[in-house]
């Protein structure tokens, strides 16, 4: 199970950091990432990382303003996002998947939460 939280209303050019923790079946997950879907669009990645701190991968449109990082224990990881605009306005969703190999694929993900609207105001 995860549960995503820290979203909210922010103005454009403000920050907000969003948390996901992993529970139950933590043992088979090895990676997790953060997707969106903002209003009347698909979801998207935005970006993921290994358990192991060895690696991560972000979408295009998060690589300069957003950071993703995991926790000191095993099972949350964060996605700090700054400079947000109003075009970040979304749903934003925690995955994990049971490999190692860091994926943008929503289909290659195993385990989503719920989702933690972000809405920045311009």
């Amino acid at each position: 199970q995860l549960q995503a939280s820290g979203g909210g209303l922010v103005q454009a050019g403000g920050s907000l950091r969003l948390s996901c923790a992993a529970s139950g079946r933590t043992a088979s997950v090895y990676a997790m990432g953060w997707f969106r879907q903002a209003p009347g669009k698909e979801r998207e990645f935005v970006a993921a990382i290994r358990w192991d701190g060895g690696s991560a991968l972000y979408a295009d449109s998060a690589k300069v303003r957003f950071a993703i990082s995991r926790g000191s224990i095993r099972n949350t990881v964060y996605l700090q996002m700054n400079s947000l605009k109003a075009e970040d306005t979304a749903v934003y969703y925690c995955a994990a998947r049971s490999s190692w190999v860091l994926n943008t694929a929503i289909s290659e993900y195993d385990y989503w939460g719920q989702g933690t609207l972000v809405t920045v105001s311009s």
